[in-house]
């Protein structure tokens, strides 16, 4: 059975604005191999700025674990770490 991988990216105001817009394109960002077994997920608001205590935005979950100043190519490298592991 192939492994699922669920992106939940934040398109809350300021996530936006620093750069989840670029993450939305995501999906036609993946390598060819990792299509079939990412569930991309948009948010309108994660909440994580709230506080400052998570880090800076954008803000991205990848399986529930929290990515801070989240780039495209930083959450593809995530995704192809927890394909490979």
């Amino acid at each position: 059975m192939e492994k699922k991988i669920t992106v939940n990216i934040c398109s809350g105001t300021a996530c936006f604005v620093m750069g989840s817009s670029d993450i939305l394109l995501l999906e036609e960002n993946l390598p060819e191999n990792l299509r079939g077994i990412v569930e991309i997920q948009g948010s309108t608001c994660l909440g994580h700025c709230k506080d400052g205590t998570q880090g800076k935005p954008p803000f991205v979950q990848i399986n529930g674990e929290l990515m801070s100043s989240a780039s495209l190519s930083a959450v593809v490298a995530r995704i192809q770490e927890l394909a490979d592991a």
